[in-house]
């Protein structure tokens, strides 16, 4: 189910870097005419002009540069480079840029051309939508914990994850309703951001389960309290999209557990903080906060941690099926010891229990050598 967004991201991105990495002509003998544009003469100057005209999608940035020419190329590289890093938003919604210019060996009239993936007014558009979102899942007194979950839950239920490859904006994920990864973790980065919760786009590879590929996927990082977390909504999201089904495999996960199916190279903030450690301070310290941190221990199965929750017989299991057909649920995770032979033995005394229909399926569970079974029934 995987594959396919992962060609689409890989397509997407290299075909960016391969424009933003090749210049316009650059002509050093004609001769240099005064201009009456902006005057700058240092790399900060050039970078704080450009994202300014980013800020604005400007298409056209003129200039006039004072300073050695032999070195203008390089300079005006990286103050574009950084111009676009230090705002992820922008940086992932240039779809390409030139530049040329022409002058003395002390001074230059500079033309920087940007094209941009989504327009003034479709940024517009998500500012607006983001604000008007966030007004509604927002409520007053809420921290970040709180608020990273309801935002995170949000995305993946307002968003399918795009089949026809061609949609990685924040704006096409809004209007549309299906975006790539890259579409996914920029509304990501626009609502939290919105929201007061610092965080980053992580640019990186994935590798499908069952797939020896690994191909190109953007994803967020969140900091909440003074930790950094992976947050990827994008493989939160089941495919085929299933309505209202929200994924937790990759909420707020550290370092190491990312890096079971996810790499990068470039350098970011380290995340090594457990979150289900986190949530277990949070809940033992008490507070008005603490019903909501136990419903997130539930909600992330956070309990299949502890030991006493580990099933190894069919004993246990129909003990917790009838838990749960009491309270009215027809579904059950659980952690089982032993193999898959003895997890069926163990399922079909359920039938015993007057249930009709039921179907699993497991996973390995983390690196516990256990299994996370999901059992279903009508």
């Amino acid at each position: 189910m995987r594959d396919g967004r992962y060609r689409l991201v890989k397509v997407l991105l290299i075909g960016m870097l391969m424009t933003v990495a090749v210049p316009r002509t650059v002509n050093f003998e004609q001769a240099y005419a005064a201009s009456k544009s902006t005057v700058v003469r240092s790399v900060s100057d050039i970078q704080q002009l450009l994202l300014s005209a980013m800020s604005n999608t400007q298409v056209n940035v003129t200039f006039e540069y004072k300073g050695k020419t032999k070195t203008l190329k390089s300079q005006l590289k990286q103050a574009l480079d950084q111009a676009m890093e230090s705002d992820p938003y922008i940086n992932y919604t240039i779809a390409s840029y030139g530049y040329s210019y022409r002058g003395s060996p002390s001074a230059a009239d500079v033309t920087v051309k940007l094209s941009y993936r989504e327009t003034a007014q479709e940024t517009a558009y998500v500012e607006n939508r983001v604000k008007s979102v966030l007004n509604e899942i927002i409520v007053p007194g809420m921290n970040d914990h709180e608020k990273v979950k309801v935002i995170h839950d949000w995305i993946v239920t307002h968003l399918e994850y795009d089949k026809t490859l061609q949609k990685y904006t924040a704006y096409e994920g809004l209007s549309t309703g299906s975006a790539v990864c890259q579409g996914y973790s920029l509304l990501t980065y626009k609502m939290l951001k919105e929201s007061g919760i610092q965080n980053k786009i992580v640019e990186g590879t994935a590798t499908p389960e069952g797939s020896r590929t690994s191909q190109l996927h953007a994803w967020n990082l969140v900091l909440i309290s003074g930790s950094w977390y992976h947050l990827d909504t994008t493989w939160d999201d089941p495919v085929p999209d299933q309505k209202n089904v929200v994924g937790i495999a990759y909420y707020l996960r550290n370092d190491k557990q990312m890096r079971k199916d996810h790499t990068w190279s470039k350098p970011y903030p380290e995340a090594t903080t457990l979150y289900r450690n986190t949530l277990a301070a949070l809940v033992q310290k008490g507070g008005n906060k603490t019903s909501f941190y136990k419903k997130l221990v539930k909600d992330l199965q956070y309990q299949l941690y502890e030991r006493s929750e580990i099933v190894s017989s069919s004993t246990q299991l129909k003990a917790k099926a009838k838990d749960t057909i009491q309270q009215g649920d027809k579904s059950i995770v659980f952690r089982f010891h032993g193999d898959e032979a003895t997890l069926i033995e163990a399922l079909q005394q359920l039938y015993t229990l007057n249930i009709k229909g039921i179907s699993y399926n497991h996973s390995p569970f983390e690196e516990t050598g256990d299994l996370k079974v999901v059992v279903t029934w009508k």
